[in-house]
């Protein structure tokens, strides 16, 4: 048995585990360097062939742990002959889903690979289409994998690797039984990688029964937080997070801020609408050389810059003193990436705070988090319409104090005076249009929060609501007033968020903020504009260019057309059905009502 300390400063990179390259390619992308402590001591003992035992708490990176080495596996080896090539059991469909979803982050760069998320509650239509199309990663509860094997859906003779999530879950919610099963069905040439945070007698019968010479990895977590920051979460669709951050930020008073994201390709984005938004705002990523990264965290230092957007490699050993707030844009893979953000802030016995931005589906993971660092992260509500516009008036007010104050304005005044008489408007008209060219067509008022979109009848109870809304690409949830254009330009071209806002802006005659989400991939770029955008606007967008090529705008069909790696795996090729879309629970499958099994 192997016990790893949380804290072991021994941890070997990413690089230096015997990934492939395609994988590491995917990993590092998105801005991962330093393995967890699970990682570290259980990819290498999975890619060496050996079953492996983690005991873990939830949010330690695990799931990464089994997917990586499978992955790599897949990619030297290629597709299985008949069925999955690998299976994850997880306890519940969230869970299910996540694993997914993670899955298919790491696989970006694997030519035409699906991953296939089957649960109860759900239709079979979609999730029997994915299996006959051929998935080569299963991700299942238990009682409806059960169901596919006995309907002759899914067959698991080619199956390499069979991964169990949460085991200990499993077993309580009873499904023994069904994973005995479901081993029965695995052939011999496999690997098995069993995962739980407890190890009662069950799981020890089944590792003695079922697994090789396993390897047992013990992560002892150690997460602690600073009692002086104090930690907040609020709730919020993918699509809001920004209007909710910016609402924050103009009532709530803070000195330096450091925000993280997940990608390198995040931190462009969120800088570039967060200084169109008036914030003094920059960005640092693995891209940025490190002589630039120095000068920008200087810059924050001497606060020439108040917002400084990261990815975690790229903020690694950063200490600033001005940092008061840090913001958790998007929630981190694991618990130890969250302690190490916070502590940005709070140093040497100063006081800090820490927000934590969650979407419905990632509730899981801030429970996982309070429990890592026995602390209560406490709900943030935000300002209220009256609030917000009373906090713009006194901040416009005291602009006008300070221009009174120090300004000499009588040549000023004759001509407004002089306008006055002479046009017979008072005073007041004339200040208030000044008034209006200051504030650049931005409003006093303040609007009510956008309602996150709801699921019609059972879907959205059934879901819990989760995301609210259909998903779009990404897993983000689709703003209803938003429409997705296709660029024809991408990564290939090296194009930069930046430059897609710039062009549209400046060249379409609207205002950054009018810009949604920007997806750039390898050969195009999705970007959500209004719905409601006139004509004459993408008349002149069809005649713009960035870096001297035309980006041919167009609504974006949608098509199956496009590489099958960049998409999501929620929307499998052919299938013009979202798999979370249909939720008619209770069909009879093989003569039973499968949400008595595993709807959880």
């Amino acid at each position: 048995m192997t016990d790893v300390s949380a804290n072991d400063e021994t941890t070997p990179r990413f690089s230096e585990l015997g990934l492939h390259p395609l994988v590491l390619k995917a990993v590092e992308a998105q801005g991962y360097e330093i393995p967890t402590p699970i990682q570290a001591e259980t990819i290498p003992t999975l890619l060496s062939g050996r079953d492996v035992i983690g005991l873990a708490q939830t949010g330690t990176g695990k799931t990464a742990a089994f997917a990586l080495p499978a992955l790599s596996d897949l990619a030297e080896a290629g597709r299985a002959d008949d069925g999955p090539f690998a299976l994850v059991l997880t306890p519940t469909r969230e869970l299910a889903i996540q694993v997914a979803e993670a899955f298919t982050s790491y696989a970006t760069e694997l030519s035409d690979f699906s991953v296939l998320p089957i649960y109860g509650g759900q239709a079979y239509g979609p999730q029997l289409a994915g299996l006959r199309r051929g998935a080569q990663v299963v991700v299942g509860t238990p009682g409806r994998v059960i169901d596919h094997l006995k309907k002759g859906s899914l067959k698991l003779g080619s199956l390499k690797h069979l991964i169990l999530d949460e085991a200990d879950e499993m077993l309580k919610m009873g499904f023994a039984e069904d994973i005995e099963e479901i081993f029965s069905q695995v052939g011999p040439d496999r690997q098995v990688a069993l995962f739980s945070a407890t190890m009662p007698s069950s799981i020890h019968r089944i590792t003695g029964k079922y697994l090789d010479d396993p390897k047992e990895v013990r992560i002892a977590a150690k997460s602690q937080t600073g009692a002086n920051i104090r930690q907040r979460y609020f709730m919020v669709q993918h699509s809001h997070k920004l209007d909710a951050l910016t609402r924050i930020l103009e009532v709530e008073e803070y000195e330096g801020i450091i925000m993280f994201v997940r990608t390198k390709q995040a931190t462009e984005e969120l800088a570039e609408k967060l200084r169109a938004r008036g914030f003094k705002t920059a960005a640092i990523n693995g891209d940025i050389p490190q002589q630039a990264r120095e000068r920008t965290i200087d810059m924050l230092r001497e606060a020439k810059i108040d917002i400084l957007v990261a990815t975690d490699v790229a903020a690694r050993g950063l200490d600033v003193e001005r940092i008061t707030l840090v913001v958790n844009y998007d929630i981190p893979h694991d618990t130890e990436s969250y302690v190490h953000r916070i502590g940005r802030t709070g140093r040497a016995g100063r006081s800090g705070e820490a927000i934590l931005f969650v979407t419905p589906r990632e509730q899981r993971m801030l429970g996982s988090i309070e429990r890592a660092t026995k602390q209560k992260v406490e709900p943030l509500t935000l300002p209220s319409v009256e609030e917000l516009t009373n906090t713009r008036v006194d901040k416009f007010t005291k602009r006008i104090d300070d221009v009174l104050a120090q300004t000499e304005l009588s040549e000023l005044t004759d001509v407004i005076e002089q306008y006055s008489l002479s046009r017979d408007v008072p005073a007041s008209n004339i200040a208030a249009a000044l008034a209006s060219l200051v504030l650049e067509s931005n409003t006093l008022k303040a609007e009510p929060m956008p309602e996150p979109a709801r699921r019609q009848g059972r879907d959205r109870d059934r879901d819990g609501g989760r995301d609210g809304g259909r998903p779009g690409r990404g897993g983000r949830a689709r703003d209803e007033n938003m429409m997705t254009y296709r660029l024809a330009l991408g990564r290939n071209e090296r194009l930069q968020p930046g430059a897609v806002v710039g062009a549209i802006a400046n060249e379409g005659g609207i205002t950054s903020k009018q810009i949604g989400h920007i997806d750039i991939r390898s050969n195009h770029t999705l970007v959500d504009l209004p719905k409601d955008l006139d004509p004459s606007v993408l008349r002149k967008l069809s005649h713009t260019e960035i870096q001297g090529r035309p980006i041919d705008i167009r609504p974006d069909s949608g098509r199956p057309g496009r590489p099958f790696k960049k998409r999501n795996f929620d929307k499998q090729p052919g299938d013009g059905r979202n798999f979370r879309g249909d939720r008619r629970g209770g069909k009879k499958f093989g003569g039973r009502n499968d949400r008595s099994r595993d709807h959880y």
